[in-house]
C-alpha cells in the first residue's frame, strides 16, 4: 500500500546485507553454471523526473524503485519503465497512462467481459485510490517474464475516465498523476495471488479491487473476475505468482544506510525463495501473515508495543515511513512537518512482530528527529516515523503498526506467496 505525507513543501511517498539466507552458491563443477537471472535492481533515489518538475514538484524520500518492460503481446513493440514503485502491501502491476507511450500502449489489448466490453478496475490505497483500464502485455522485470499478463493502466481515457462512485467513495485523492501516484507505477508483489481472490468471484464481492463493465457510455457494473495465475487470466496476477519457475515469493535485499541517511542506495529484488542458489530461506525468521480469505484482509501480522496489540500491522515497502500511534513522542511542530515525530535525540522503539504461528521477532528501530534528518534532502531518511491520526490525509488503518521501507534497510526481507511452499515453510508469511 502507498502513503504520503507533505514536509518541507514536498510530497513523501509511502517500500553486504543483513538478515537470513538471501545468498549461497553452488558447488564447483567442470561445467560452469548458467548465469542467474532471477533478480532486479533497485534503487533508492528521488523518484521519476516528472516527480520535481512544475511548482507543485518534489522529490520522493524512501521509495524502492524498479524498472519494467512491457510489450505488446507477441510483438517487440515493447517500452521500458523506470520508477515503478515495489510495494509487499499490494498486488499487480500498475502503470500510469501518461508514462505509456503512444504506440505501445494503442497495442495493448482491452480485457473484456463475456459481452466484449472492456474491463476497468477501481484499487484503493490507504491514501487515494487508482481507476483505469485492464490491458493484456507481455512483461519483463530483471530476468522473468509473462506473457499476456493483465495489469492496470491508471487515468486511461475514453470509457474509463469517469471514476465511478463505488470507486472514488472510498476516500482520498484520485492517484492518477506521476506527483499523486509518487512514481510511474507501482508493482505489488504481496503475499496473495491475485489482487481481489475470492472476493471477486461473485458480483457484490469486497476487496481493495473493484472491476467494472466499461461500455462507452462509462463504467458502471460492477462485475465477478475469476482468480488464476496462469494464462487466461481475468483479475491482475501478482507479477511473481505468473512466473514460470521463480514463483512462491520475493526477497527485497537493501545494504544499511548511514544514520543520517544517503543520497541513494541500491539493492536487489530476488524472485523466489529456496528455488535457486541465491534465494535460500536460510535462518530467517518466518511470520506468517493473515490470507486472502481473513476479514482484515491478507497480509497482516501482530505488533505487541507498549503492552498494546496491534493485530492489523504489517511490513510495507510501499510506504515511506515508520507509522504508529504514540502520543509520548514529541511531535514536530514546524510548518510542512505535522504528523511526524521529532524527538529531541535518537531514541530506541521496540516493538516486537508476532507472526500467525505466534513465532516473534525484534522490531525494534531507532527514531530520528524527521526535522533534522529530512534537512539533508537525502532520498535515503534511515527512522523516520509518523503518527497518522496527526495527518488530515488519510485514516489511520486501526490497531496497526506500519514497518514502512526504512524497516527494510540493512536487512533481506521475504515474503512468500499464500499456499506456496517456500524453503522450509508455506506461505503466507514475511521473513527476515
Amino acid at each position: 500500500m502507498i502513503r504520503k505525507l507533505c514536509a518541507l513543501g514536498a510530497l513523501l511517498l509511502l517500500s553486504a546485507c543483513g538478515g537470513g539466507g538471501g545468498g549461497g552458491g553452488g558447488s564447483a563443477s567442470s561445467t560452469p553454471a548458467a548465469p542467474l537471472t532471477n533478480f532486479a535492481t533497485i534503487t533508492v533515489d528521488n523518484g521519476p523526473a516528472a516527480l520535481s518538475v512544475g511548482p507543485n514538484g518534489y522529490t520522493s524520500d524512501d521509495a524502492a524503485f524498479v524498472s519494467v518492460t512491457i510489450c505488446a503481446p507477441g510483438t517487440s513493440n515493447c517500452q521500458t519503465i523506470d520508477h515503478v514503485l515495489v510495494d509487499t502491501g499490494s498486488v499487480g502491476l500498475r502503470l500510469l497512462d501518461s508514462v505509456v507511450n503512444s504506440s505501445v500502449l494503442s497495442a495493448l489489448p482491452n480485457e473484456t467481459d463475456s459481452q466484449s466490453n472492456p474491463v476497468g478496475e477501481c484499487y484503493e490505497y490507504v491514501d487515494g485510490y487508482v481507476m483505469g483500464s485492464v490491458r493484456q502485455a507481455d512483461f519483463q522485470v530483471g530476468g522473468e517474464s509473462v506473457s499476456n499478463m493483465p495489469l492496470q493502466i491508471i487515468g486511461d481515457t475514453g470509457a474509463f475516465s469517469t471514476v465511478p462512485s463505488s470507486c472514488s467513495s472510498g476516500g482520498g485523492p484520485d492517484l492518477n498523476t506521476v506527483q499523486a501516484l509518487g512514481a510511474n507505477g507501482v508493482i505489488g508483489i504481496g503475499v496473495t495471488t491475485t489482487d481481489c481472490g475470492v472476493f471477486c468471484t461473485s458480483s457484490g464481492g469486497f476487496a481493495a479491487a473493484i472491476y467494472y463493465d466499461c461500455p462507452n457510455s462509462g463504467c458502471s457494473t460492477i462485475i465477478a473476475r475469476n482468480a488464476a495465475t496462469a494464462a487466461p487470466f481475468q483479475q491482475l496476477p501478482n507479477p511473481v505468482a505468473a512466473m514460470s519457475v521463480d514463483n512462491n515469493g520475493t526477497i527485497l535485499s537493501l545494504p544499511s544506510s548511514p544514520a543520517v541517511g544517503e543520497a541513494s542506495m541500491t539493492g536487489t529484488l530476488f524472485f523466489g525463495i529456496g528455488t535457486q542458489t541465491n534465494n535460500a530461506l536460510g535462518s530467517a525468521t518466518v511470520l506468517t501473515t493473515t490470507g486472502s480469505s481473513s476479514p482484515g484482509g491478507p497480509g497482516l501480522v501482530t505488533a505487541v508495543y507498549k503492552n498494546n496489540t496491534l493485530a492489523n500491522s504489517f511490513l510495507d515497502s510501499g510506504s515511506n515511513a515508520y507509522y504508529f500511534i504514540d502520543s509520548t513522542i514529541t511531535a514536530c511542530t514546524a510548518t510542512g512537518f505535522v504528523g511526524f515525530y521529532c524527538p529531541a535525540s535518537p531514541m530506541t522503539v521496540s516493538p516486537t512482530i508476532v507472526g500467525q504461528n505466534n513465532v516473534q521477532a525484534s522490531g525494534a528501530f531507532t527514531l530520528n528527529n524527521a526535522q533534522t534528518i529530512f534537512a539533508s534532502n537525502f532520498a535515503v531518511s534511515p527512522g523516520i516515523g509518523a503518527n497518522p491520526a496527526a495527518i488530515s490525509s488519510f485514516t489511520p488503518f486501526p490497531s496497526s503498526f506500519d514497518f514502512g521501507l526504512t524497516f527494510f534497510y540493512g536487512r533481506n526481507v521475504y515474503t512468500a506467496l499464500e499456499g506456496r511452499t517456500a524453503g522450509s515453510a508455506t506461505g503466507p508469511y514475511f521473513a527476515f
